[in-house]
């Protein structure tokens, strides 16, 4: 055998002396990792499948209050939406929260209803939820609150970037409707009715409100205010009728000449 074979060998028996030395020495650590990895692998998915099983749980007791609200059976829904509160997952016990007001509100407790959606509009840390909180507060103190209570509830939603602005601003206008202030109640009702982003089926209720006004005598007809969408659906129908072509005069019936008529036999 030669030296360097010697020296070979010698050097890779000192290579597998250290690997043997080095793994007794960090072998658990490098384990407990990689069984560390696994359990946090297993525990994710097991949140997960929790949480999806929960929530699909929890959205099908929802649907099931919200049938037996259907059903007129409201002591059921009551208990329904409060065991789902209590016990539900995601923003489940939000949405039922919702749900139970407006069964108050259902049942003719419109002071609890109230209540419990000032308790959401407080409580909750979405701004477009406590919108909707103050906004279905209000709608319920139109009939049973006064002008400053719709007023307290509606007014910093019925701004402009708000998308809840008209149905806000509908409720402000039906509050000053209710108290007399028409003039008041005229500009919330114009304010959705010029707003671009109004439905038809909304902007034809304005319609009727202020049209309710002008015969009670409370306004006068306002002075038509130029529309850009409406002065551009003229132009387009102007532009349409232009390019129609006109009817066609009937033909008159040829005139016989004398060259036309046959000789005579």
């Amino acid at each position: 055998m030669s030296q360097d074979n010697i020296f070979r060998e010698v050097d890779e028996e000192l290579r597998s002396d250290r690997m043997r030395s080095f793994w007794r020495r960090f072998a658990p650590y490098v384990i407990g990792a990689a069984v560390a990895v696994v359990a946090l692998v297993a525990v994710n998915e097991g949140w997960t499948w929790y949480h999806s099983n929960n929530a699909a749980q929890s959205s099908d007791e929802l649907y099931k209050a919200f049938d037996l609200v259907d059903g007129n059976d409201l002591p059921a829904a009551q208990a329904q939406l409060d065991k789902l509160i209590a016990d539900g997952s995601g923003s489940y016990p939000a949405l039922a929260e919702f749900r139970k007001a407006g069964v108050l509100a259902r049942e003719g407790q419109p002071t609890e209803a109230v209540a419990a959606y000032d308790a959401l509009a407080n409580s909750q840390s979405n701004p477009r939820l406590r919108e909707l909180a103050l906004v279905l507060a209000g709608n319920i103190l139109v009939d049973n609150g006064t002008l400053a209570d719709v007023q307290a509830r509606v007014e910093s939603v019925a701004v402009e970037g708000s998308p809840l602005r008209n149905v806000a601003r509908e409720a402000l206008g039906l509050a000053q409707y209710k108290a007399g202030d028409f003039a008041a109640a005229q500009k919330s009702f114009d304010s959705v009715l010029n707003d671009p982003m109004t439905q038809s089926n909304v902007r034809n209720r304005m319609g009727y409100y202020l049209a309710q006004l002008l015969a009670q005598g409370e306004i006068t007809q306002p002075e038509p205010v130029p529309n850009a969408a409406a002065a551009a659906a003229d132009a387009i129908d102007q532009i349409v009728s232009d390019e129609t072509p006109a009817t066609a005069p009937a033909a008159e019936a040829p005139v016989a000449t004398p060259e036309a008529q046959p000789a005579a036999q």
